[in-house]
């Protein structure tokens, strides 16, 4: 017993020394030491000796343990040097050659015209709500008094999933869902992504951005939507600014109209910005219909609100003259970098 303990010693120094790396010192560890290991074996046949030679054993294999144990100990320092020299040699800079340059990114077109609406309204009171894009056609049509034989809800101008949800294809889920959780008084604009079945070109896009607002509170009147709407139309096209109301037609507000603002190029002079009329149109917006507020469990006879819808693409054409949708998601960093 005490001849194969000094062989396993011997055996293990030898190939400690011979070890060139940290792996080949680990396997040297487990082999000799480890559970499986050869002087693990010749413990567990301790059994079989005598009461006078198992102390005598057992001190060898304790001080056998200790020497292979000291022997890696020293190893490991010279070992780390050799792989740290090797990695060196392999891992050499040349400071010589040029660096690579690291390109900064630049804020979207769209979202610095987001931004900059959004601090208009925001400095008006308004805070910002947001929802799902994936929608139930509960809150995209029926809840906005969009009945199910409303054009809208055409199969060939919606994507629908399933029968009951969709792609949301406007904003205006989101005011009915903030008037379902929200008690009046309410001031919120919603801004998002939203989809329609259409054939892209310069002016239309599948995917495009809306930016909603709703107000909710009593004595609201048409006089405060035209004071909000000419406020926004100053701070965002200049002070100069005029704003037109037209009639229209939208199912969740009665009475509706389409919002237009003197062309901010030519100051209404006529220019190709305009077609020449002096006039852009923006936005549409009207008084919330009462069917909706009921919908949404507001008393119409006590509350009354606004709102109002914009298109950020098209507005941040307008204001850029760019004269392409496309361009928004096409990520040309020649386009984006101009803005």
């Amino acid at each position: 017993m005490r001849e194969k303990l000094e062989q396993i010693q011997s055996l293990a120094l030898e190939e400690i020394v011979k070890a060139q790396s940290m792996q080949e010192l680990e396997q040297v560890r487990i082999k000799y030491l480890g559970k499986k290991g050869e002087l693990t074996g010749v413990l567990r046949g301790m059994g079989g000796l005598s009461p006078e030679e198992r102390p005598i054993v057992g001190q060898i294999a304790n001080e056998v343990r200790e020497n292979i144990e000291n022997a890696l100990s020293s190893a490991v320092e010279g070992v780390k040097s050799i792989e740290k020299n090797a990695r060196l040699a392999v891992e050499s800079i040349d400071v010589t050659m040029p660096g690579k340059s690291q390109e900064i990114g630049h804020r979207h077109p769209l979202n610095v015209v987001l931004d900059e609406i959004k601090g208009i309204f925001m400095g008006m009171g308004f805070k910002i709500a947001e929802g799902p894009e994936v929608e139930t056609v509960f809150y995209n049509f029926d809840a906005l008094n969009a009945p199910q034989n409303h054009p809208s809800r055409d199969l060939s101008d919606t994507f629908y999933i399933s029968e009951d949800i969709l792609l949301r294809t406007q904003t205006s889920p989101v005011q009915v869902r903030t008037m379902e959780r929200s008690k009046p008084p309410i001031r919120v604009i919603s801004p998002g992504r939203c989809f329609r079945r259409d054939t892209p070109d310069a002016t239309h896009s599948p995917m495009f951005h809306q930016i909603e607002g709703l107000v909710v509170d009593k004595n609201i009147t048409m006089a405060d939507l035209k004071g909000t709407l000419d406020h926004f139309a100053k701070q965002f096209f200049g002070v100069g600014t005029k704003t037109k109301f037209r009639p229209h037609y939208f199912p969740f507000t009665e009475p509706s109209a389409e919002v237009d603002v003197s062309c901010f190029k030519c100051q209404g002079a006529g220019c190709r910005v305009c077609k020449g009329s002096g006039w852009i149109e923006i936005l549409g917006a009207g008084m919330v219909h009462p069917n909706v507020l009921k919908v949404c469990g507001i008393d119409p006879d006590i509350y009354s609100g606004f709102a109002f819808g914009m298109g950020l693409d098209r507005i941040a054409m307008l204001k850029h003259e760019i004269d392409d949708i496309r361009l928004f998601f096409e990520n040309d960093m020649r386009f984006i970098k101009q803005f």
